[in-house]
């Protein structure tokens, strides 16, 4: 199921709609999809390199807004409807990790989320869950989407046959690769906003008594 939705996603680069699929992609994977939308970036950056900010920039702007409805679903309809995501998802454990390390960083998590491959509708869900100031979210957002789609956009243009050739091959074993990283990220998302040791030992004991009572 995971390779027929990756190969329908990649179809889409190559559409003549291209640039409204990927602002597509970018809106639901801020929420609730499980595909990113940087190897329909990468593509398309390849295509057409001079439009490649431009590309970026639709991909920033709406995956801001796909992570307003992470947030209203975190926010409002967490018990309904987010914790099934999170559990479609695979990151039903990773949510107390999320909300502990949001409410004792706030956006610092957020903005550096870019250099970290902690998924971002994990934290728009769980900043909508624990009531994160709406404008500190939005702010921290547009940082953090704009450095991980410029870099990737750039990456792709200079190394984009490559990373495509490993996914297409390998993709179970980068999809399996990625969500071990989830919990990596939040270790480097730490400490690159300078989290002391208590901080982040108080939120791994928090996990690790959520998963043990549940």
């Amino acid at each position: 199921m995971l390779r027929r939705l990756y190969d329908w996603t990649m179809a889409k680069a190559s559409h003549p709609h291209a640039t409204a699929w990927l602002a597509l992609f970018a809106f639901v994977e801020a929420s609730f999809f499980p595909i990113p939308p940087h190897p329909v970036l990468g593509l398309m950056c390849l295509a057409e390199p001079k439009k490649a900010v431009r590309f970026a920039a639709v991909a920033t702007v709406a995956s801001v807004a796909g992570g307003l409805l992470g947030y209203a679903i975190g926010h409002f309809l967490y018990d309904t409807i987010g914790a099934q995501l999170l559990a479609l998802l695979r990151l039903t454990d990773s949510f107390p990790r999320a909300a502990c390390y949001l409410r004792e960083y706030g956006a610092e998590i957020i903005m550096i989320k870019g250099a970290t491959p902690i998924p971002f509708k994990l934290l728009t869900i769980t900043a909508g869950f624990i009531s994160m100031p709406l404008l500190i979210f939005i702010g921290a957002s547009i940082i953090s989407r704009a450095i991980s789609f410029m870099i990737v956009g750039v990456a792709f243009r200079m190394f984009g046959a490559p990373i495509k050739a490993f996914i297409d091959r390998y993709l179970g074993l980068a999809t399996a690769g990625f969500t071990v990283l989830v919990l990596a990220g939040f270790v480097a998302a730490a400490m690159l906003g300078g989290g002391a040791k208590e901080t982040n030992a108080k939120c791994e004991g928090r996990a690790a008594v959520v998963q043990t009572t549940a």
